[in-house]
């Protein structure tokens, strides 16, 4: 979509493209944030392809549809409450509200209709356990993070617990139980986020200090930030090895699983070699984070172990 001339009527067809969906629909798609979303229904399905156990179409089709329904309602009621400090970043201020495409209040009442429908429909038609996480990832990411970043760069810490709880909800639509195993994917989000987001905190300091956000970096300097970046990446290893002995995962995830955090952990001492240019070198970090998620679900799905029941 051409950032220039955007129409300020979400209902407006002008200046649309053909073979694009419609103003408004395209504004909503973006408030939901169709990239995060879709990692989000990865690491779900991860969770739902390792438990042991079966789902009828119905529950699964539930069960996914769901988790993006509640994602796609936390990420748009977090748009609604950042449209003011969305202005100040390079990469979020062309998003609807910010670039005054649409009404705040569109925004609003979309976010909440999301959140009326996902956390009942998780509950009724997958089970209560799921649905109960749903909740709490809902309300912690919209309702405790988000006001939280203004304050505190320890937000990092509750901001990364939403957004580990894919694949435990995942695991628990299976099982209808909150396990060792899903605890353990739900460790393994968790740590990957910090060092993930350190980075890109690094990198994007100036924009975050513009828009008020408490960062890390902004607030206790990049070499503290760099020890917390080494600190989790280091123990993300060892968490992720425990897949196997839970009987999740097998010998080649084990391997792959090793390799993949030695290279995270070298990767983040990097940063403090002499001459190391810190911005490139967080970069570098944020990329080799998506690869490495992306590498260790691929190895665990291909290695499921002996408790997968698919």
């Amino acid at each position: 979509m051409s950032t220039a001339a955007a129409p300020t009527d979400p209902l407006s067809d002008d200046g649309e493209r053909a073979g694009e969906p419609p103003g408004l629909v395209r504004d909503l798609l973006a408030l939901v944030k169709p990239n995060i979303t879709l990692l989000v229904l990865i690491t779900t399905g991860g969770g739902l392809w390792l438990a042991p156990g079966h789902l009828t179409l119905a529950r699964l089709a539930a069960a996914l549809l769901g988790t993006v329904a509640v994602v796609g309602a936390a990420n748009t009621l977090n748009c609604y409450l950042e449209r003011e400090t969305d202005k100040y970043m390079g990469r979020t201020r062309k998003r609807p509200l910010p670039d005054g495409r649409m009404a705040p209040r569109v925004a609003l009442w979309f976010g909440l209709a999301l959140a009326l429908a996902s956390v009942p429909a998780l509950t009724f038609l997958v089970n209560p356990v799921t649905g109960l996480l749903a909740a709490i990832a809902l309300v912690s990411y919209v309702w405790i993070y988000t006001p939280m970043k203004q304050l505190s760069p320890a937000a990092l810490l509750v901001g990364a617990i939403p957004g580990a709880m894919p694949p435990l909800m995942g695991w628990t639509a299976v099982t209808g139980r909150v396990e060792w195993p899903g605890v353990v994917l739900f460790g393994i989000l968790f740590l990957w986020q910090l060092p993930h987001f350190i980075a890109i905190s690094i990198y994007r300091q100036r924009e975050y200090d513009r828009a008020g956000i408490q960062t890390l970096p902004g607030r206790r300097g990049a070499e503290r930030a760099r020890w917390h970046a080494l600190f989790w990446t280091a123990l993300l290893v060892p968490v992720s090895l425990m897949l196997v002995p839970l009987g999740v995962a097998g010998t080649t995830y084990a391997v792959l699983a090793a390799v993949l955090g030695l290279v995270f952990v070298v990767w983040a001492l990097r940063g403090f070699a002499r001459g190391a240019q810190l911005s490139r070198w967080a970069r570098g970090l944020f990329l080799y984070s998506l690869v490495y998620l992306t590498l260790l679900f691929a190895a665990l799905l291909v290695d499921a172990g002996p408790l997968h029941g698919g």
